[in-house]
């Protein structure tokens, strides 16, 4: 299966732990350039960029911008990727996952972080390769940093986002049309959650979308405003609206994660400071 790395050009170390993890797993993979804060001079003031729950800086901007290239990649290459973000730490476990998810044909879409969120997903779960399974997700609440898309989720992702932007990771959380899938255990997390879940921290992190890096917008006239407060009510009705029409086959819970699953990393990275 296909593997898009999406990695700013100032992110080196980013890369670099990205590259050890990929040859210990024995994974080849694409980098896709990020767009930064920088590059978008001539977008930052369009208005698509008002059409989420309140506006969005620029950082998020370009984190959604380099996710939709990742699903424009995916959809005119007719074949499912995995689509990592590059604070992403994977488990032992992905190489024989994503060959079994290569066959498969029930997806839109799957999961495979974990950020210590309750997720609203089946009570019935399949085997997908190994001692990892999966559950059916009808709603997520974790970020992007890891999942895979196949060409039929992507081009849902492209047509939705159209003439509207959004977070990320929300736009993944909000769609409902897609067939989506939660592994579990957790095949990924980020790197700034791993003392949360007991995992050695690989390197110190930044987010590029943190507000400190990425100030608050203006958030403009009174009809915007009155726009942005309409879409975080409509986004709640929906999620209510969600959870109520599942709720007689799926649960709102945290999904597991085997930190034993992660212990490659150790032996690759060494011990983290704080231990040393």
């Amino acid at each position: 299966m296909n593997i898009i790395i999406i990695n700013l050009a100032a992110a080196t170390e980013r890369l670099s732990v990205q590259t050890k993890q990929m040859a210990r797993l024995g994974l080849a993979f694409e980098r896709l350039e990020a767009i930064s804060a920088a590059d978008l001079t001539d977008e930052i003031d369009k208005p698509i960029w008002k059409s989420w729950q309140r506006p969005m800086r620029a950082g998020e901007i370009g984190c959604f911008l380099s996710h939709r290239a990742a699903w424009q990649k995916i959809a005119e290459s007719g074949q499912p990727a995995l689509v990592l973000e590059d604070d992403a730490l994977l488990s032992s476990f992905v190489p024989e996952v994503l060959g079994a998810l290569a066959a498969w044909d029930r997806a839109d879409h799957v999961s495979l972080e974990v950020k210590g969120r309750r997720k609203l997903v089946g009570r019935a779960a399949i085997t997908v390769a190994g001692r990892v399974g999966a559950v059916r997700m009808y709603q997520d609440r974790s970020g992007a940093a890891a999942y895979v898309l196949w060409p039929s989720g992507a081009e849902r992702l492209l047509a939705k986002t159209r003439h509207r932007a959004g977070i990320a990771d929300a736009i993944l959380c909000e769609s409902y049309d897609l067939r989506s899938y939660q592994l579990e255990p957790a095949c990924a997390i980020q790197l700034d959650q791993c003392a949360a879940y007991g995992l050695p921290p690989i390197i110190a992190t930044d987010s590029s979308t943190a507000p400190d890096r990425t100030p608050r917008p203006d958030p403009g006239t009174v009809l915007d405003a009155a726009g942005f407060r309409w879409r975080r009510i409509k986004a709640q009705l929906g999620m209510a609206i969600r959870r109520l029409s599942v709720i007689h086959r799926a649960e709102k819970r945290l999904v597991t994660l085997d930190r034993s699953h992660f212990d490659w990393a150790r032996e690759t990275f060494g011990r983290p400071q704080e231990e040393a």
